[in-house]
């Protein structure tokens, strides 16, 4: 027996390591597309992520950490307007993070043939 610990502590020590991490609540990526498109993203951030409309930065291919951007809709640092629970919930926030992640990486000018000429 180790000293100072009872058997029974042992075995809760080893329940504790076995127990599995929680689980991560289930994202819905064309839920998140379509919140993002019915909700005005794209009027700021383009409908594919990409900033450059009338005020909003790059969002995609890799958006900030999921807690930078739920902080930012809650109480944005600029002129956004803020989102508040009772118009997105942190369930519709991870979507939209969910289908901002999705979004892939545009080709550089180099891997378009047509720019190489």
């Amino acid at each position: 027996m180790l000293r100072g610990m009872s058997v029974t502590g042992v075995v809760l020590c080893g329940l504790v390591f076995a127990l599995p991490a929680p689980a991560q609540p289930q994202t819905d990526m064309a839920r998140g597309k379509q919140l993002y498109m019915n909700d005005g993203c794209y009027a700021c951030h383009g409908t594919r992520g990409a900033g450059g409309g009338i005020a909003g930065p790059r969002l995609a291919p890799n958006p900030p950490p999921l807690e930078a951007v739920k902080a930012q809709l809650r109480h944005p640092a600029s002129r956004m307007p803020p989102y508040s629970a009772q118009v997105l919930s942190d369930g519709q926030i991870a979507d939209i993070y969910a289908y901002l992640k999705s979004i892939p990486a545009g080709k550089s000018a180099s891997q378009i043939p047509l720019l190489q000429q």
